[in-house]
């Protein structure tokens, strides 16, 4: 109960603040919940305290006891969601597949797929040596096992 009860209110606070959105939610047996958030421009520690204040404010402590962890999708994390993807276009990104690794620039993402580019050595077509030629590679997220960006300094 306790649950469903944290969804609705989770989906009121995202709502009203529409260019934050939900990874994940959990609620373990010990009334621990954990919820997991991103946005288009990225999360403030003032966007947290929003939604966790939105959803501590509207549950009793002496119905159910509980207790409240809201953060952000860490830039570790990998990337789980289109809308995710759609706000790293122009970053590097590390793409396994079942079959394949990539590594590239991300220059498109839809609903259904992502676009990678990168520069790789092969060798010439005529005569000996290597020339660097532009790769691209489309694909589907249901394809992807893991995404994340590549973090550079």
């Amino acid at each position: 109960m306790l649950k469903e009860k944290v969804e609705k209110l989770a989906e009121k606070v995202f709502r009203e603040n529409n260019s934050l959105f939900l990874i994940s939610l959990e609620v373990n047996s010990g009334n621990h919940i954990k919820i997991v958030m991103d946005g288009d421009e990225g999360v403030s520690v003032n966007d947290c305290i929003t939604v966790s204040r939105a959803i501590e404010h509207n549950l009793d402590r002496d119905e159910e006891d509980f207790s409240l962890e809201v953060t952000s999708a860490g830039v570790s994390e990998p990337l789980v969601m289109p809308r995710q993807y759609k706000k790293n276009i122009g970053r590097r990104l590390k793409v396994k597949t079942e079959n394949a690794k990539f590594e590239g620039t991300l220059l498109e993402a839809d609903d259904n797929e992502i676009k990678l580019s990168w520069k790789a050595r092969e060798p010439k077509p005529v005569g000996k040596g290597k020339i660097t030629v532009e790769k691209e590679v489309v694909l589907p997220y249901s394809e992807i096992v893991e995404a994340k960006v590549k973090i550079t300094f």
